[in-house]
Parts: structure tokens; sequence; C-alpha cells
């Protein structure tokens, strides 16, 4: 982890950048960490506090039934047997996952599907803000997985959906961002309105 200066109340944020799973090492975080991180999630903006999210720690024995999942998956997509060993080894990659779900309520009096949305985004910006707070890295993953039935069944139950994954460990040397992240005017203006 970065030092972060203390002068700067932004300093340990702005250090934060995400790393995959090929590049995590461990420790993963504790149980007591997950705790924080949770608790992190609880205090991201919730309009009319629905708390629309939950998270799911795969650790332990889950972690090869999860590649077991991850390998019926992608042999029901068609894929051969050797893509299907690949996608297994995916679920093992990192030293933890974190499976994302998503409750929104179509119907809610108060609540919009999209207010909702932005919930489960800011919960889980907080949650991974806290993991870099503690010492971690990570970040997020998504793709067919989350639509794939097999998974999509072990993790959810009715009205809810699977996000993605969050993939935690420690950032190994190679971890660091290959890529330039834009400077902040680049993605900060003042609006201006139609003529």
């Amino acid at each position: 982890m970065t030092q972060a200066d203390t002068t700067d109340p932004l300093a340990g944020l702005l250090t934060r950048f995400s790393v995959g799973p090929k590049h995590l090492a461990r420790p993963a975080p504790s149980l007591e960490a997950l705790r924080r991180m949770a608790e992190a999630a609880l205090r991201a903006p919730d309009h009319a506090g629905l708390v629309p999210f939950r998270f799911a720690a795969i650790r332990g024995d889950a972690r090869s039934r999860l590649a077991d999942l991850y390998e019926q998956a992608a042999l029901l997509a068609g894929k051969d047997a050797q893509e299907a060993q690949r996608d297994r080894s995916r679920a093992l990659d990192a030293p933890l996952l974190v499976a994302v779900i998503a409750r929104i309520d179509p119907g809610h009096p108060v609540a919009t599907e999209h207010e909702q949305w932005m919930a489960v985004g800011g919960a889980l910006t907080n949650f991974m803000n806290a993991a870099h707070a503690l010492g971690y890295a990570g970040k997020m993953l998504s793709g067919a997985k989350v639509r794939a039935a097999p998974v999509v069944a072990a993790f959810c139950g009715p009205g809810e959906r699977l996000v993605g994954w969050v993939v935690l460990g420690t950032a190994g040397k190679s971890g660091a961002p290959k890529f330039k992240k834009p400077a902040p005017d680049e993605v900060l203006s003042d609006w201006m309105p139609p003529a």
C-alpha cells in the first residue's frame, strides 16, 4: 500500500487504482476487514434507505464450488473443455472474491430504479475505497458469468441481480496501472444552458 500524506485528506483516495486478479497476492482481507468494508458501503448515499445491495464473500472451500460453477457455465455456453478449464481457473485467480448482488425494487414508491442503481454504485465505491484504506487492492469484474444461469442461481434469490465480483488481495509489484488517467479538467466542465 502507498503511504498516504496525512496533510491531504484525499491522499489515500487519490493513490487508489484498480488491480486485476493476476496481480493480487495474499494476504486477502480478513473477515474483520470485510466487515469494515461492508460498514463503509452502508455509509454510501442511499435514497430512501433501501440498501439495494448485498455482498457475498467467497472464501475457503466455496472457491472450488465457484470454480465448478464457472466451468459448468462455460460448457453450457458451448465452450470446449480447454476453454471451460480456463474459465474454471479464473474463479481461483485472486486471493478473495466477493459477489456484488443488487436488489432493485422497480415499483418502489419513492426511489426510482435509477436512484437504486446509484446507491449500489455508491456502496461499491465505498467498499473499494475502504479496502484500499485498509491496505488491500482489487478491482470490480463482470462479464458473461453474471448472466450465466448456474452462477446466478447459486447467488441470487428472487428479485436479485448478480452485478459482478470484487477481486481482493494485496497489490503485487506488477499491479500498478498501465494506462494514464485523464486530467480532472477532461472530465469536469461547467454546464452551459442551451441558447
